[in-house]
């Protein structure tokens, strides 16, 4: 079993070197030759990042271990003196997929107990966050390890029961935030016109909203061609379906009756709902496997002697889009407990170079803003306590962006990265067959990925027209929006 540990290292030579470089910036030596590197950045920042590239790395490792071909290199780079088994159970695929991502999903879920309540970097438990990285690899690797000897009835109903609700609810977790986001940017926007009538935001906010527009008929349009020709009636609906809802929510985010309710709602918020469900389904369309000798209705599909090497880079391109998207969702504060609003943010005193205030009197002054804040009850008594040992600390703490308080909920940025792990299991185990498999496993190329993605789409235009008629329908809840 310990010849696991270094499966992804042997199995593809060259991958060894890209994950060894990988585990060196994860030290915390690396972390602050890069932070010097790069100039002023947070800590909150590198440490997305870390975990970021942890989840990658899961991710790939469970896309090697999902066909055989994982234990047949590994084999043969030992001159087939190690026979590498796992009891009645094989040592790849589906039930490998799903050990891999619930041992890294354990490790979020340790995590997140132990940083419930954390709420800034000077809390003792913070560094369990932003610390401790070569421990926190150890005890993942170990994790892994760990699962090849739990029975496989467990992975069976977790994969087929527990590990898919998840992944649905990280799903729907991506639609909710992508809704907010539409919100959110044609909110500001109008806020920056409102207060400082400027012409500069009131083009990008014409602009991108024409600009989406275009971008989803242009879509629209190169779907038509390419893949709704004569047969293909799964895409055919699915695409006009589309067409018709953008329309559909576009009227009525410039009906009347909605505007009276919510003057801020527009066509900027319904044109990016437009180009991401258009996109969704242009995805859904273009990834449609090829069990067939008929491939009109999926154009790109490539012939066998590229095909190895599509299948290589679709599968990165997908992992690191589930990785950089899991990063983005995790730290959003939309009803995920985000500790970023109603806080008093204090200033640092590295933020700026006045040449006429003396560090005695800065002291003075952030001393009596933190006075102010516990007596009001938005900082915990201990911030007085802590505030002189922040001060010794110097240019140790320069590049610390989480001393008042932290940018993201630190508990509920790891149950993100749990239904992420149970998300990446399901894309790659859903609907797969070994007997269909070469030596790389294709991601996403089954019908069950494309209606997800369709169906996504149509969830995402119903969560947008929520918002737009529950002032209407419920406006006792929205007197104060």
């Amino acid at each position: 079993m310990g010849a696991l540990l270094s499966l992804p290292l042997l199995a593809v030579p060259s991958l060894g070197t890209i994950l060894g470089f990988v585990g060196s910036c994860c030290g915390a030596a690396a972390c602050s030759a890069l932070c010097s590197a790069c100039g002023k950045c947070g800590n909150s920042v590198l440490t997305r990042i870390a975990y970021a590239l942890i989840l990658l790395i899961n991710s790939i490792l469970s896309w090697i271990m999902l066909t055989k071909w994982a234990i047949e290199k590994l084999q043969h780079l030992t001159f087939n003196y190690v026979k590498i088994s796992c009891g009645n159970g094989d040592c790849y695929g589906w039930l490998a997929v799903h050990r891999i991502n619930f041992a890294l999903g354990l490790f979020h879920l340790m995590l997140a107990g132990l940083l419930l309540g954390v709420n800034s970097s000077k809390h003792p438990r913070a560094k369990i966050q932003n610390g401790f990285w070569g421990p926190k690899i150890i005890a993942w690797l170990g994790l892994i390890v760990l699962t090849f000897f739990i029975p496989d009835e467990f992975f069976v109903f977790w994969g087929n029961y527990i590990s898919f609700i998840c992944a649905m609810l990280f799903l729907v977790l991506g639609l909710i935030l992508l809704v907010d986001l539409a919100h959110n940017w044609a909110e500001y926007c109008l806020a920056q016109i409102e207060d400082t009538d400027s012409r500069t935001w009131r083009a990008i906010l014409i602009g991108s909203t024409l600009g989406m527009y275009l971008a989803s008929l242009a879509m629209t349009i190169i779907q038509y061609i390419f893949f709704a020709g004569n047969g293909c009636s799964m895409n055919q609906a699915a695409i006009t379906i589309n067409l018709l809802l953008w329309i559909a929510v576009s009227a009525i985010s410039v009906h009347p009756t909605v505007q009276e309710y919510n003057p801020k709602a527009g066509l900027a918020q319904a044109a990016m709902v437009a180009i991401y469900c258009t996109y969704l389904t242009m995805s859904a369309v273009s990834m449609e496997p090829d069990e067939t000798e008929d491939r009109r209705c999926n154009p790109l599909v490539l012939g066998q002697g590229t095909r190895t090497t599509t299948i290589i880079l679709g599968a990165i391109a997908t992992m690191l889009t589930v990785a950089y998207t899991t990063t983005r969702a995790a730290t959003q504060s939309l009803g995920l407990g985000g500790s970023g609003r109603g806080q008093i943010q204090l200033p640092d005193e590295d933020e700026h170079d006045l040449v006429t205030q003396q560090p005695s009197l800065r002291r003075e002054m952030r001393a009596e803003a933190l006075r102010r804040a516990v007596e009001e009850g938005s900082l915990p008594a201990d911030a007085l306590l802590s505030d002189d040992d922040e001060s010794d600390a110097g240019d140790r703490t320069a590049n610390d962006d989480e001393r008042s308080s932290t940018q993201y909920s630190y508990a509920m940025f790891h149950i993100v990265f749990f239904l992420a792990t149970a998300w990446v299991a399901t894309l790659l185990t859903m609907d797969w067959d070994d007997k269909k498999q070469g030596d790389f496993a294709t991601v996403g190329r089954t019908l069950w990925a494309s209606w997800v993605k369709i169906v996504s789409s149509w969830v995402c235009y119903g969560l947008y027209t929520w918002t737009l008629v529950a002032p209407i329908v419920l406006p006792d809840r929205f007197d104060g929006y």
